[in-house]
């Protein structure tokens, strides 16, 4: 792993961590964890973006995170356990393949090195119990609201959602049903709140949560 591959990682714990494993490259659309398979594996995503989501025997699906550069994908399976998610790439993906018994190499040889690793995984198992909370507390439109605030970005004084999502992936990134997503969207397009042609979404102000 050289400089140059790890120019979009900022954290300096992701950057050490990168810095164990082996450059991996994948195209768009590949699946490369599987939820509940067995695995010592852990992969810093060095450019590109994945999905993490989980699913249930009638099809069902929830997505619970969408990962870029500097971002880590499968450190819990670094414990010995089972993949609590799958994963799947949007973009053409590099990341650092990091094995568990580099992992502990490192750990023992450099006390500095455990302690910026254990500040990053800390904070990003707090962004992870704000969204659980999110979920569990907020309504669907609330969610929804949420979601289109943290995506848009200001082009020409107008803020517009950057990706376009189609209702369905919405839904799966709020947990909640295509239907459900489409009432919210009926409801804010009416009170004009925001404007939707062709998936793109365009807010038209900051509407008061529910």
């Amino acid at each position: 792993m050289n400089e140059a591959d790890l120019v979009h990682v900022a954290d300096p714990g992701m950057r050490l961590l990168a810095g164990l494993g082996w450059l991996h490259r994948m195209p768009p659309q590949t699946v490369f964890v599987n939820e509940g398979e067995a695995a010592d594996t852990a992969f810093v995503i060095l450019s590109g973006r994945v999905k993490v989501f989980a699913s249930d025997a009638d099809g069902g699906e929830i997505v619970l995170n969408i990962c870029g550069a500097g971002e880590c994908i499968g450190d819990m399976a670094l414990d010995g356990g089972s993949r609590s998610a799958s994963v799947i790439t949007l973009d053409r993906v590099s990341c650092a393949v990091v094995t568990r018994d580099a992992l502990r190499k490192a750990i023992g040889a450099d006390p500095d090195f455990a302690m910026r690793l254990i500040t990053t995984l800390i904070r990003r198992n707090r962004v992870a119990t704000s969204k659980i909370k999110g979920l569990a507390l907020q309504g669907v439109r609330d969610r929804v609201l949420a979601l289109l605030q943290g995506l848009a970005v200001e082009r020409d004084g107008i803020r517009i959602v950057g990706e376009r999502l189609s209702q369905q992936e919405i839904a799966h990134r709020v947990g909640a049903s295509r239907d459900m997503v489409r009432r919210v969207f009926q409801e804010l397009q009416d009170d004009g709140s925001l404007r939707l042609d062709r998936r793109q979404v365009t807010l038209l102000a900051r509407p008061a949560a529910h």
